[in-house]
């Protein structure tokens, strides 16, 4: 957690550096192309036939871009790649699931003043799962939790939540819940096991 909070400081301080983009922000005034880079944390869950387990701490992090719709609205379409850490964890038993995210995310901007914006949002996110993560219980050791039969690594979700923009400075609160089974494994009376993620999340970063 403390290099987690080293790394918030290390983004916001950056801002400065990039204030000489003149075209970054969400420029609700006219048609715009925005950059980012986000870091944040996750508060992860699964539900479904998964082992009830409670919340787990994941790492958020990423690159944006942005692009206006609409000549006469402030409506922008943003996208971009991140690494999300979703999961469960309970005492000795945790569940580590590590995706590379890609959202397609709706975003209207209501300006409040010269400098703050905020800027609701919805849309899809896609995930495809990665090495590293790791199913652990106390009394059987480890395994992959995208191997041995355990969770299918392709995952598609929801994402919502409320961003806010003062002088290119960003933060963002909100939910992803998934819409895919993600479980590979069947529950005692032969049926297909059901499993899925869900997520709030904060971000901070810059727009430029």
């Amino acid at each position: 957690m403390k290099k987690f909070l080293v790394a918030i400081m290390a983004v916001l301080f950056s801002a400065p550096s990039f204030a000489q983009y003149s075209s970054g922000g969400f420029n609700l005034s006219e048609s715009s192309v925005y950059y980012g880079i986000r870091l944040g944390i996750n508060f992860a869950t699964l539900t479904g036939d998964a082992p009830d387990l409670g919340t787990k701490t994941g790492l958020n992090f990423g690159g944006t871009v942005g692009l206006r719709l609409s000549d006469t609205a402030p409506v922008f379409l943003e996208s971009g790649l991140y690494y999300t850490g979703c999961g469960a964890s309970k005492d000795k038993n945790s569940i580590s699931l590590n995706y590379l995210e890609l959202p397609i995310l709706i975003k209207y901007g209501v300006q409040l003043n010269d400098d703050i914006a905020i800027l609701p949002f919805i849309g899809p996110t896609f995930r495809y799962g990665l090495f590293g993560g790791k199913w652990k219980t106390s009394g059987a050791g480890k395994v992959d939790s995208f191997g041995d039969g355990k969770f299918k690594r392709a995952d598609m979700g929801i994402k919502l939540g409320c961003g806010a923009e003062y002088n290119k400075l960003y933060a963002e609160l909100g939910y992803q819940f998934g819409i895919t089974n993600i479980a590979d494994w069947q529950v005692a009376n032969g049926d297909d096991a059901s499993a899925h993620n869900g997520a709030f999340f904060f971000n901070v970063g810059v727009n430029f």
